[in-house]
C-alpha cells in the first residue's frame, strides 16, 4: 500500500480521540477557553447530558471577525508563537487543536463579540469546510461556544457513552472542580433548561471557604485547616481535612499546579505519607490545594488532555508538599481547635478565657513514663529501661483547652470541665500519640543503632536496580542499612536497623529500590520503623481500666495539648471530644 496524505477531517478526528473521551471533555477544552479570554462569568448549557447540545458563554475578551475561521483549524492558537513561549506557558490551552477536534466529531457555531463593536459574527462548521462563512450575529461582548449533536459522524464513539444522567454527572463534577480552580469567576449549570448549580465569585477567604464547602460539603470545611506556605518559590495553598474527616476512597482529593487541575502520583504520595501514621488503614484524606510555581519549572505539555504535569526539581517539590502537610498535621494540638498555617509559619490559635477560680488548675504536675526496654534498641549508646520523664508544662489558662480533670471514667476516659463545656479523652489512645510521637523525636535525633547480619545476604537484581542501589549508598547507610553492589546483578546486605531485627531484610531493600525508581524517593524504612515504634507506644502506654489520680490525669491533659498530632492516636482514632454547653443544653432542651 502506497503512503498518502490523511484529509484534515480524518486527522482532525485521530486528535479527538485524544482529547475527547466524552462530553465532560469538551466542557473541559471550552471552559478553559473562557479562562484565557478574562471571562468573570460563565454560562454552561447541557442537554441530553452534552450529546444533543453543549453550550458555554463567557463575558471575555472576545474573538476578532477575521481570527474566527482561524480559531477552527488545526494547530492555530493565540496563546504561543515560539518555544520560549512553551516553556513559559501560562494559559490554560495552547495546543490549538480543541475546537477544530471538536468540529470534527459535532456540529459547531463559534459566535463572538469584542468591546467597542456594534455587535458579534458567527461561524459555523462540522469539520468539513475548507472555507468558513463569517455571518453577523447579535451578542454581548464575550464569547458562545455551541456544540450539537456529539459524535453523529461517528457513531461507534457514540456507543461507548453512558446514560445522560450518568453524562451529564461527568460534566457537573468536573464544572465543580473547575470552579475551584477560579475563585474570582462566577459559575452557571443548566441541565434540560434547569439551573443545577450557580456560583457567585468568592473573592475573600470567608467566600471562598462558601465555595469549597458547597462543593465538598460543609463537613469538610468544618473539619479542615487552611495552608499557607511560601518557600523558595513554591507556595502551597488551600484546605486538608483533619485526620477524623477521612474517605474510603480518593473522590475528594483536587490538586492544582499553577491553577491546572491535575492528577499526579508524586503529588498523591507526598500527601498519602504526610498521613500515613494519623488515618485509618484504608482511609483517605480530602484536600484542595493548590500549587504554584515558575512556569519553567513544571511541562503541562505531557499530556494530549492537560491532566498530568511534570515538575523538572520533582524531589523539591514532593518534599515541600510532604512537609507543608506534615507541619500542617503535627500542629493539629487542642490548644488550636481550627489552626491557619501562615506564611510566616507562625499558628494561629484561638484561644478563650477560663473564669478565675485559681484552686482548680495544678501548677507544673510531672507525668510519669516508664519506657520499654525495648527502646533501648533506638540507640548505639544503651538508655536506661526504666525512666522517669519529668515534663513541665504551660498552665496559663487561656491555654488549657483541655480543661481540668473531675472524674475517671470506668477506668478509660477522663471527663475534663472546660470554660466552654467538657471534653472526654481516651486515656489510653491519648498517652499512646504523646509517648509516640516522643519515641519517634528521639529515634529521629539519636543515630540510628545498625545490627550486623550473622550471615549478609545475596539480593539478585536487575543491572538497572543495582546501578541505583550503588547510588543509593548514601540514603541506605542513613537510615541504618549497609549494602553494597558486589556485581553487576547482585547486591550483598550487611547489617539493617536494629530496631527491624526481626523483618525481611531482602524483601524491605527491593521494596525500597522500586519506590526509588518509581518517586526518587522511598519513605518505607520510615514507615516501618515508625510501625515499630507505634508498637511499642502501644504498649507503653496506659492500659485500660488503670483508675489514674487527679494528678495523673492533669498532666496527661497538659501534655496532650503540646503534643504534635495530638487528636488521633496512632491508629487513627480520635483521642479526645469536645462537648460545648450549648450541645448540653440541647440535649435537655434547656432554653426551649
Amino acid at each position: 500500500m502506497s503512503i498518502h496524505v490523511l484529509p484534515p477531517q480524518l486527522v482532525n478526528q485521530i486528535a479527538a480521540g485524544e482529547v475527547i473521551e466524552r462530553p465532560a471533555s469538551i466542557v473541559k477544552e471550552l471552559v478553559e477557553n473562557c479562562f484565557d479570554a478574562n471571562a468573570t462569568q460563565i454560562t454552561i448549557h447541557i442537554e441530553q447530558g452534552g450529546l444533543r447540545l453543549i453550550r458555554v458563554c463567557d463575558d471575555g475578551v472576545g474573538i476578532e471577525k477575521d481570527d474566527l475561521p482561524l480559531a477552527l483549524s488545526r494547530h492555530a492558537t493565540s496563546k504561543i508563537a515560539s518555544l520560549d513561549d512553551l516553556e513559559h506557558v501560562t494559559s490554560m490551552g495552547f495546543r490549538g487543536e480543541a475546537l477544530a477536534s471538536i468540529c470534527s466529531v459535532a456540529k459547531l457555531t463559534l459566535t463572538s463579540r469584542c468591546k467597542n463593536e456594534p455587535h458579534g459574527w458567527s461561524v459555523c462548521s462540522d469539520g468539513a469546510e475548507q472555507f468558513f462563512d463569517v455571518q453577523p450575529a447579535p451578542h454581548p461582548q464575550g464569547t458562545t461556544v455551541e456544540v450539537c449533536d456529539l459524535f453523529y459522524n461517528t457513531p461507534a464513539r457514540r456507543k461507548f457513552l453512558k446514560s445522560d444522567k450518568t453524562e451529564f454527572s461527568h460534566i457537573e463534577t468536573l464544572v465543580k472542580r473547575m470552579a475551584l480552580s477560579r475563585f474570582e469567576l462566577g459559575f452557571t449549570l443548566f441541565h434540560q433548561q434547569k439551573e443545577v448549580l450557580k456560583l457567585t465569585p468568592a473573592l475573600d477567604l470567608a467566600q471562598q471557604e462558601q465555595r469549597v464547602a458547597a462543593i465538598c460539603s460543609p463537613n469538610f470545611i468544618d473539619n479542615a485547616l487552611h495552608l499557607d506556605f511560601e518557600v523558595s518559590g513554591l507556595t502551597l495553598q488551600g484546605w486538608i481535612s483533619l485526620p477524623t474527616f477521612s474517605r474510603s476512597q480518593t473522590d475528594m482529593q483536587f490538586f492544582y499546579v499553577n491553577g491546572r487541575l491535575v492528577k499526579d502520583k508524586l503529588v498523591s504520595h507526598a500527601i498519602k505519607q504526610a498521613y500515613s501514621d494519623v488515618l485509618f488503614q484504608g482511609r483517605y484524606a480530602v484536600f484542595v490545594l493548590y500549587l504554584t510555581l515558575d512556569p519553567t519549572e513544571v511541562d503541562v505539555n505531557a499530556h494530549p488532555a492537560k491532566s498530568e504535569v511534570r515538575f523538572r526539581e520533582s524531589r523539591a517539590v514532593r518534599s515541600f508538599i510532604l512537609s507543608c502537610v506534615q507541619r500542617a498535621l503535627a500542629n493539629v494540638r487542642p490548644a488550636a481547635m481550627y489552626p491557619s498555617f501562615s506564611p510566616s509559619n507562625d499558628i494561629e490559635t484561638d484561644t478563650f478565657e477560663f473564669p478565675q477560680n485559681p484552686q482548680r488548675y495544678q501548677p507544673q504536675i510531672p507525668l510519669n513514663i516508664t519506657e520499654p526496654e525495648i527502646y533501648q534498641a533506638l540507640y548505639s549508646q544503651p538508655q536506661e529501661s526504666s525512666s522517669e520523664i519529668k515534663q513541665t508544662f504551660d498552665t496559663n489558662p487561656n491555654r488549657m483547652v483541655l480543661g481540668y480533670a473531675i472524674a475517671h471514667l470506668h477506668g478509660i476516659y477522663i471527663l475534663s470541665e472546660t470554660a466552654t463545656g467538657m471534653v472526654l479523652v481516651d486515656t489510653h489512645a491519648a498517652h499512646e500519640r504523646i509517648t509516640y510521637e516522643r519515641l519517634k523525636k528521639q529515634y529521629a535525633e539519636g543515630k540510628i543503632a545498625t545490627q550486623p547480619l550473622l550471615l549478609p545476604i545475596k539480593i539478585t537484581v536487575t543491572p538497572t536496580e543495582a546501578e541505583l542501589a550503588e547510588n543509593s549508598t548514601d540514603f541506605f547507610e542513613s537510615m541504618g542499612f549497609e549494602l553494597n553492589r558486589i556485581s553487576p546483578e547482585t547486591l550483598l546486605l550487611r547489617s539493617q536497623p536494629a530496631l527491624l531485627q526481626n523483618g525481611n531484610g531482602e524483601q524491605l531493600v527491593r521494596d525500597v529500590l522500586a519506590d526509588l525508581a518509581v518517586n526518587e524517593a522511598s519513605y518505607r524504612i520510615q514507615t516501618e520503623c515508625n510501625e515499630v515504634l507505634a508498637k511499642m507506644a502501644c504498649y507503653g502506654s496506659v492500659r485500660a481500666h488503670r483508675v489514674l489520680t487527679q494528678d495523673e490525669m492533669n498532666a496527661l491533659l497538659r501534655e496532650l495539648e503540646q503534643t504534635e498530632r495530638g487528636g488521633q492516636c496512632n491508629h487513627g482514632r480520635p483521642t479526645w471530644i469536645a462537648l460545648s454547653t450549648q450541645d448540653l443544653d440541647k440535649f435537655f432542651m434547656r432554653g426551649q
